[in-house]
């Protein structure tokens, strides 16, 4: 219910935001524009002893070069839009299709029915990590790699860096034996 309330408000915000929209447009685009701001007296005065002293300077401003004006007629400018952002991400949808491989081991329920090529889950990169734990020499850095469809470096990088968790029991029997050491 709430958030039909918030939706509901947001319509009739946007609502009044739009009201008379075209009216208020007209009127801002008919108001008079503002015209230049004078000229300081100083500016004025240093302009006329400017021009009294070059006529040829008011001369040079009120005509027109006929020759940069034939130039600018034959100036020809041709723009095209830039690529469409949708033509470009249909084509980086069309990449190869990427390769699959079901998951190995068991999920806990976890539904997942394929993981890229080059990829683990969690699970099994938990897995994989235990199994090279409890036993190094048959589940080598090769065989992983082999097993899991991944690149041998990343798995000696995996390997490495990457420990599990051990979960150690100290029930009151075996903190005894523990203590008597």
């Amino acid at each position: 219910m709430h958030h039909v309330l918030e939706s509901m408000g947001a319509s009739v915000a946007r609502a009044l935001r739009n009201f008379n929209l075209e009216n208020r447009a007209e009127r801002e685009i008919s108001k008079v524009k503002p015209s230049a701001a004078p000229r300081h007296p100083s500016t004025r005065s240093a302009l006329r002893e400017q021009m009294s002293g070059h006529p040829e300077v008011k001369g040079e401003i009120a005509n027109k070069n006929e020759k940069l004006l034939s130039l600018l007629k034959d100036v020809y400018v041709d723009s095209k839009d830039p690529a469409s952002s949708l033509v470009v991400r249909s084509a980086e949808t069309q990449q190869e299709p990427k390769e699959f491989r079901l998951p190995k081991g068991q999920h806990f329920g976890v539904d997942i029915k394929n993981i890229p090529k080059g990829r683990v889950s969690i699970v099994e990169a938990l897995t994989l990590l235990n199994n090279h734990k409890l036993n190094p020499k048959t589940w080598t850095a090769e065989k992983i790699a082999q097993e899991y469809h991944l690149k041998l470096e990343d798995v000696n990088a995996l390997l490495k860096y990457f420990v599990t968790f051990e979960v150690k029991d100290f029930t009151p029997e075996k903190k005894k034996a523990i203590e008597s050491k």
